[in-house]
């Protein structure tokens, strides 16, 4: 049988074979730009390529620029006067005038002191009388002489009413009273323990023996006693009066809101009453001593005197310049007190840096599309600044963004260089 030859392929065959062809043509290709990697691998790499372009062109998008601005400073210093009065409401500032506010306190002060005077002291008691002698009642005189079987003589201190005795069963029973006594002289001899008494003025009488006294409890008090002395309260005064003048300040300070000038040199202090608790020749050890003090003040607002001299700054300077409050630094005296007309004035003595003016939304709209280097050339060639700094985000960019609102400037910046 002859053998036949075919120059086309049939139909299904040649469809086969441009599929294999057509099959190696890829892997061809896929081996030509990933030689080595796997289908998982090659496809990681897609994503990753995907993110970073994503990330380029948010940031790029929303990136931003950050400028610090230093500025040629300068220091003005300059002196003036101005007046407080409390019957203004605002700042004068024509008048040079600060509005003033009274603030007063009040207050006692009390103080214990000892008394360093001695005084000589009689010892006191009590004795009891007893009368045997007649049912008659009896009223004796003040100062009535008791002796005592150790031979001190006691004094009654008041009159004694004695009372007769009574006769019972034909027996005479003795009435008695109870007799406050004080020894004829002062000193600690007359300390005595119980003892009895008889009636010194009965002596050599039928009364001697029928009247007669006896205690139960000892006698005391007697010695030296203390005693407020002229001198004690004079010191009282001295030491409880200049305490009284600094402790009314501190009170007065505590009544002044933080946000008033306290000023001692404007303020005045009223000692109004003093008066001692105990009179001189007083037999205590200790005894108190009262000061009524009162302080009053013309004070005014920080803020006031801040703006005031801010303003007047702004007054000598050119309106090209600005002043940094921040650096306001400002010394102040009172100048003549007259807390009757509640008025004052203060001697000022005040400097602050200045700086010149910049149109920040013109510097942003120069700046827009320039390199970091383009930036600081312009801005350092400007003479009224001193130095920049700069910084993007994210850190790879390199350009400031052409959206103003995307460009930060700090200006000024006032710390040293």
């Amino acid at each position: 049988m002859v053998q036949k030859i075919f120059d086309i392929l049939p139909p299904k065959k040649a469809e086969k074979k441009e599929r294999l062809i057509a099959q190696i043509e890829k892997e061809t290709k896929e081996k030509k730009f990933f030689p080595q990697l796997s289908l998982k691998k090659r496809g990681l790499i897609l994503i990753l390529l995907l993110f970073l372009l994503l990330v380029t062109s948010v940031s790029f998008q929303f990136s931003k620029a950050k400028i610090k601005i230093w500025p040629e400073m300068e220091t003005v210093s300059f002196q003036t006067k101005i007046s407080l009065n409390k019957g203004v409401q605002n700042i004068d500032f024509e008048n040079k005038i600060l509005p003033g506010k009274i603030f007063e306190v009040e207050k006692i002060f009390t103080e214990e002191f000892p008394a360093t005077g001695k005084t000589p002291k009689n010892a006191e008691g009590k004795i009891r009388l007893y009368n045997s002698f007649t049912t008659q009642d009896e009223t004796w005189l003040k100062g009535t002489r008791f002796v005592s079987t150790e031979g001190k003589l006691f004094l009654s201190k008041d009159k004694i009413s004695v009372p007769g005795a009574v006769v019972k069963d034909g027996k005479m029973i003795p009435s008695y009273v109870d007799v406050e006594v004080i020894a004829a002289e002062p000193g600690a001899d007359y300390n005595i323990g119980p003892s009895k008494f008889s009636v010194f003025v009965f002596r050599g009488t039928p009364r001697y023996e029928k009247y007669y006294g006896e205690s139960s409890q000892p006698m005391t008090g007697g010695g030296q006693a203390p005693q407020v002395k002229k001198e004690d309260l004079e010191n009282a005064e001295k030491i409880l009066t200049e305490k009284a003048k600094n402790e009314i300040i501190e009170a007065l300070i505590g009544k002044i809101p933080l946000e008033f000038i306290f000023l001692k040199e404007a303020s005045e202090v009223k000692i109004l009453e003093k008066f001692p608790l105990a009179k001189e020749g007083q037999e205590v050890e200790r005894f108190q001593f009262q000061v009524k003090a009162k302080a009053f003040t013309l004070s005014f607002r920080k803020e006031d005197l801040d703006n005031f001299v801010l303003q007047y700054i702004l007054e000598q300077i050119p309106e090209e310049k600005e002043v940094s409050r921040d650096s306001l630094k400002i010394n102040y005296s009172p100048i003549g007190l007259d807390l009757q007309s509640q008025k004052t004035s203060l001697s000022l003595d005040f400097s602050a840096k200045i700086y010149p003016k910049i149109d920040i939304n013109l510097v942003k709209e120069t700046l827009t599309g320039k390199s970091l280097e383009e930036a600081k050339t312009f801005l350092e060639q400007q003479p009224e600044i001193l130095r920049i700094e700069a910084k993007f985000f994210p850190f790879w960019v390199k350009k400031i963004p052409s959206e103003i609102e995307r460009i930060e400037i700090e200006y000024p910046i006032l710390t040293e260089s």
